[in-house]
């Protein structure tokens, strides 16, 4: 069995500058100094993204009451976001101070303004926020279900009974026309 080299007493709890020990304390201090910077930076894009949605209030308060589109608010993750509804946010870029506006879409994600200027993202939130208000007017204007639909929908309703109910004589008429087939020799 092989001893390794043992301390000397008077050495005391330092260490070597080339030891494992002083190494790991080493990368122990460091990791320590990087997970601060890490939530630093992410209280600065919290911070940023405080400030876009306190910019935003305005543009909010005179959208019409009783519009559900929209559902503003922060998420907290590992990638703070700024929630403009339920396919749209406020993110920030890779250096932690511009701010990149996307759209989530079946295809993927789609860039709609990218910058470091609040004001910029503010007009292209407001031109996102009335293309959704013109867009859900011209749903409403086109909807097919309209007042009185019901009424219309009744004599269908019942049309698709009586060609049910049709069948099932047709059917029934057949069997019996085939049952008295088989029986005749």
């Amino acid at each position: 069995m092989w001893i390794g080299k043992r301390p000397k007493p008077e050495d005391g709890p330092a260490a070597e500058p080339g030891s494992l020990k002083q190494a790991v304390r080493q990368t122990r201090i460091e990791l320590a100094e990087r997970s601060a910077v890490i939530v630093e930076m992410r209280d600065a894009e919290l911070a940023r993204l405080e400030l876009l949605n306190d910019a935003l209030d305005p543009l909010f308060e005179q959208t019409p009451p009783g519009t559900d589109l929209f559902d503003r608010g922060i998420s907290r993750g590992d990638t703070p976001r700024l929630w403009i509804d339920a396919i749209a946010h406020v993110a920030m870029g890779r250096d932690k101070r511009r701010y990149r506006f996307v759209q989530d879409t079946r295809y993927g994600r789609k860039l709609l303004a990218e910058s470091h200027d609040i004001d910029e993202i503010v007009k292209a939130v407001t031109h996102y926020v009335a293309s959704r208000l013109v867009e859900r007017e011209q749903a409403l204007a086109s909807a097919p279900f309209q007042a009185g639909a019901d009424e219309r929908a009744m004599p269908r309703r019942y049309r698709d009974i009586g060609l049910f109910l049709l069948g099932v004589a047709a059917g029934i008429v057949a069997v019996f026309a085939l049952v008295a087939i088989i029986a005749l020799p």
